[in-house]
């Protein structure tokens, strides 16, 4: 049994929609299908999702919609059009679309959510109806009744532990079960989405709920590379992860597979699988709980932008109980986030997301740590990059560490910290944005420029 999701850029038009049915058709295992609003046909082409935050911010304006309505209509129109059928859903869909025009605005904290869940919910009526014109018997689950009841947190809706038993019922189903991803429904019925690339959430969910025995992923590359194609050429390609890399690579920038959508499989012990729908026969990467062969120690590099640092120093530091305690409680205090904080004896760093920081915040973090905690020093630099080197088998591996910094330091890469966790699947190095391809190159050629 298989729960099996595709992306926008696999449903963006009839061409790719019909491979996706030759890959549902070819393995009668393929029995859940979770899909994502369509995607671009062209590079100037405009997603769905983008569409209906248009069609939102006019509406909540109140500005005339007629024209982005029939735009969303018609994009559903079109495929249906170059599929040659024609749906007896597309009603539906078109009622569904305006109907959103008559929300209420004022007091609706899911009024945005909905607007966009109505991107995949409607496109899962047409895929379920396409399939089953061509023979494959299939059928439309509205996330409600499929079970996906979630915490009533707009854009970034979380799974109950109860819905798990009703999901589980899916499974009896003797039809092909299309469910629209990214978004579920709250115990009082107002829809709620996952966090924005959450059709990966879903099907996670459903793979979790159902048991299956793979989850497997369609996007529009073969599986996974050890590092990012546009900074390095050719780079190799990832045969296996386990889900403690794959979540330290998600994090720290590979975006072929939403970080949150691990959790769910990982939890049910679900291998998963990333495919590429243009060329189905590729085996792709394989996300599984323990490495079923030798790997290298270092399986994936990767990077991420926007970070900024705290830093300060106090003589002392280590002997003042609770010095760590305040300083944390005072991004509390202010809604912050944290991601890092590596330290030494007198000094500590924590690092964040920019977007955590306003100029105002940034001030008053400051002036605590001044006059409140009466730090020696105290600056906030910003501008920064992490860079991960990510290996469950780094910390078997004499030298790891040694070989990343050296070939750092051939480059003249200066590095504003190193992190390393308990569990030694990852090691983390911060550098200035504009030195981060450097870096990356250089790492990566010193661990893969064998292979």
């Amino acid at each position: 049994m298989k729960v099996i999701k595709f992306g926008g850029s696999s449903l963006a038009s009839a061409t790719q929609i019909n491979k996706v049915k030759n890959i549902i058709q070819e393995d009668p295992e393929r029995r859940f299908v979770v899909v994502s609003a369509p995607g671009k046909r062209t590079p100037d082409d405009t997603k769905v999702t983008d569409a209906l935050i248009q069609y939102y911010k006019e509406y909540t304006d109140g500005k005339d919609v007629s024209a982005i309505q029939n735009w969303i209509i018609g994009r559903y129109q079109a495929i249906a059009d170059e599929l040659n059928f024609t749906p007896k859903s597309m009603t539906q869909i078109a009622t569904s679309i305006k109907e959103l025009a008559t929300l209420p605005i004022e007091g609706n904290d899911f009024l945005y959510d909905t607007f966009l869940a109505a991107g995949e919910d409607n496109n899962a009526k047409l895929i379920a109806e396409y399939l089953s014109s061509q023979g494959l018997p299939a059928r439309y689950v509205h996330p409600k009744k499929a079970g996906i009841i979630v915490s009533a947190e707009p854009g970034n809706a979380r799974i109950l532990p109860s819905s798990y038993d009703k999901i589980e019922e899916l499974a009896h189903s003797c039809e092909i079960v299309v469910v629209p991803g990214f978004f579920g429904v709250t115990p009082d019925n107002q829809i709620c989405t996952f966090s924005r690339g959450g059709s990966d959430i879903t099907g996670s969910i459903i793979a979790a709920g159902v048991k299956a025995d793979l989850y497997e992923n369609f996007t529009d590359v073969d599986g996974i590379f050890a590092a990012h194609p546009g900074i390095i050429h050719n780079p190799h390609s990832i045969t296996e992860l386990t889900y403690r890399e794959m979540r330290e690579l998600a994090y720290a920038g590979f975006s072929v597979l939403h970080d949150e959508a691990l959790i769910p499989a990982y939890r049910g012990r679900i291998p998963l699988v990333i495919k590429n729908t243009n060329n189905p026969s590729h085996p792709g990467t394989r996300i599984v709980l323990e490495h079923t062969d030798q790997t290298l120690p270092v399986v994936g590099i990767a990077a991420d932008d926007n970070f900024v640092s705290i830093n300060m120093s106090k003589y002392l530091m280590n002997r003042e109980v609770g010095f760590g305690r305040k300083v944390l409680q005072i991004l509390e205090e202010l809604n912050i986030r944290w991601e890092h904080m590596p330290t030494g004896i007198d000094d500590l760093s924590i690092v964040l997301r920019s977007r955590e920081l306003t100029p105002i915040k940034e001030e008053e973090i400051l002036r605590q740590l001044n006059h409140k905690l009466e730090v020696d020093h105290a600056d906030i630099e910003h501008d920064l990059s992490i860079i991960m080197i990510v290996g469950e088998h780094m910390k078997s591996h004499i030298g790891v560490a040694a070989t990343a910094t050296e070939a750092l330091s051939q480059e003249n890469i200066n590095l504003s910290m190193i992190s390393q966790g308990a569990s030694e699947v990852s090691v983390m190095f911060v550098v200035k944005r504009e030195e981060r391809d450097k870096a990356l190159r250089s790492l990566y050629h010193a661990f893969f420029k064998n292979e």
